[in-house]
């Protein structure tokens, strides 16, 4: 290139950086400012203070539970249930659910368009080289020096060019973005935790669910054991064959809930296999009854005031409420100048070789601004847009504190619920046993018809079920708990590029 092509070179080497420096120390970013809204001012998630401990039953899993205030979650707070199986499986479905996988990728998306957002910050720098073959009209002058009209013409040009950020459009774009990343952020934890809760909630129903036909297989040969014995009173004239009868569709009735609860059991062994990321016929080695699982005594209850933290669909919710308020001044910035600097320097030859020849080299210099004057309200009608999906995604972000609160509470009163219910459970169950051991009795010794021996076994059936489910529940809303008050993803490792530092600083 030539010598003034090199000195316009330095010019702009030199002159770029101090306009950028200028630039950027004197712009402002157009819209609101984005402040983290307040937690509620909430005492507690009850009205009434929460007990020291729950009701406690002489069963399995009839532990007294603790209510801590305070107390912290650990991150893989299924593992207080003391289930090797169920440790195994949710390593296996965190390793293998699409569905995280699908969050995840979504993660790193929104990453991407962030860095590839936060790039509008520099310069474009483009480089070009062109060749052609041209005749010039003889009618005009020839465009060459050399009057030739047939020639070929190289040329090979660097052309940069940049909008400074003066109004912050693209600081409140890359803001808008960010926030969008985090929002995607928290999706995944909600993922993470809506998967873990899922597993332990499925693998507690099927332990109820193999409870239930064992119980129901156990009435089955008591109602068995007594058909013998009246047919054997039949055999010898002591009662009339209808008794029979009506013992034996007694049993068939019994061994009719069967089905069911065999069908229901193989469904949730579909979902387990499912949610491990598995295709049916290629079902999980785990199985689960309740003497698997130990029921944790000491339940965490964290503050109100750090709920919205730690929920993560308070915290997406947050997230899109920062970029909801970001794209009011994106709309702002919109309306206002920019300018934009370009510079060109290349040079222009008849001959390849002779590109970087002296007498060939150009370049220029140039600065444009660029102001909206009129577009039909286009400009104002977006930021009032952008004013409204703000207040839209405000009453949706307390709409979601809302639920969240209202989630644990619901989850203490059934826990404190649970207890009870299981505490009358055990005792109806306990006192249905001794009727029935009274009647069989009974009826083994001619005093009373079976019509009593019936009733009593009836009676026992449905204290039984009755005793299983109150487990069951008791588990499943310790679980409940657990994930209402946000699983405790602050307190795990993260892999390089799931949250940003400041978020690790902050924990």
């Amino acid at each position: 290139m030539t010598g003034t092509s090199h000195a316009a070179s330095r010019r702009m080497k030199t002159a770029v950086p101090l306009v950028v420096a200028v630039l950027l120390g004197t712009g402002c970013a157009a819209g609101p400012d984005f402040h983290k809204p307040a937690p509620p001012n909430a005492a507690s998630y009850t009205r009434d203070p929460l007990p020291a401990m729950t009701a406690s039953a002489d069963v399995p899993g009839g532990q007294a539970q603790r209510f801590l205030s305070g107390r912290d979650i650990p991150a893989d707070w299924w593992s207080l249930f003391h289930s090797e199986p169920l440790n195994a499986l949710v390593a296996q479905t965190l390793a293998q659910n699409p569905n995280l996988q699908s969050a995840e990728a979504a993660l790193r998306a929104a990453m991407e368009n962030v860095r590839a957002q936060q790039g509008a910050y520099f310069p474009t720098v483009s480089a070009n080289l062109s060749a052609s073959r041209e005749k010039a009209p003889a009618t005009l002058a020839p465009p060459l020096n050399s009057d030739a009209l047939l020639f070929s013409l190289y040329q090979t040009q660097l052309t940069a060019s940049w909008t400074p950020d003066i109004f912050g459009a693209n600081r409140r774009q890359v803001e808008s973005l960010t926030a969008l990343a985090d929002a995607q952020r928290f999706r995944v934890e909600a993922t993470y935790l809506a998967l873990t809760a899922n597993v332990v909630a499925a693998a507690i129903q099927e332990a109820a669910l193999r409870a239930k036909i064992e119980a129901i297989q156990s009435v089955a040969q008591s109602t068995s054991d007594a058909l013998e014995i009246l047919r054997r009173q039949v055999n010898l004239g002591q009662i009339a064959g209808a008794e029979v009868a009506a013992q034996e569709a007694a049993l068939a009735a019994v061994r009719q809930e069967l089905p069911p609860l065999e069908k229901a059991l193989a469904q949730q062994r579909d979902l387990l296999t499912a949610l491990a990321g598995r295709l049916p016929d290629d079902e999980i080695e785990q199985t689960f009854d309740v003497s698997s699982l130990v029921l944790p005594q000491d339940l965490p209850v964290s503050l109100p005031s750090a709920l919205v933290a730690r929920r993560p669909d308070v915290r997406a919710a947050e997230g899109l409420l920062h970029a909801a308020s970001a794209e009011i001044g994106v709309a702002a910035a919109n309306m206002l100048p920019n300018i934009t600097l370009t510079a060109v320097d290349g040079s222009v030859a008849t001959e390849i070789g002779r590109l970087l020849s002296p007498g060939g080299g150009f370049w220029t210099l140039g600065a444009s601004l660029a102001q909206p004057v009129f577009q039909g309200g286009t400009l104002l009608a977006r930021r009032r847009a952008a004013e409204a999906a703000y207040d839209q995604a405000a009453a949706d972000y307390r709409s979601t504190v809302i639920a969240a609160f209202q989630n644990v509470a619901d989850v203490l009163h059934a826990l404190q619920s649970d207890g009870n219910a299981l505490n009358a459970a055990a005792a109806t169950e306990a006192a249905a046993m001794r009727s029935l051991n009274i009647a069989r009795r009974r009826l083994e010794l001619g005093q009373t018809g079976h019509l009593e021996f019936l009733s009593a076994q009836a009676a026992y059936q449905r204290a039984l079920i009755s005793r299983v489910q109150a487990q069951a529940d008791r588990y499943a809303d310790t679980a409940a708990l657990f994930q209402a008050l946000g699983g405790g993803w602050w307190n795990r490792p993260y892999a390089e590029g799931s949250r940003d530092a400041s978020e690790q600083r902050n924990r």
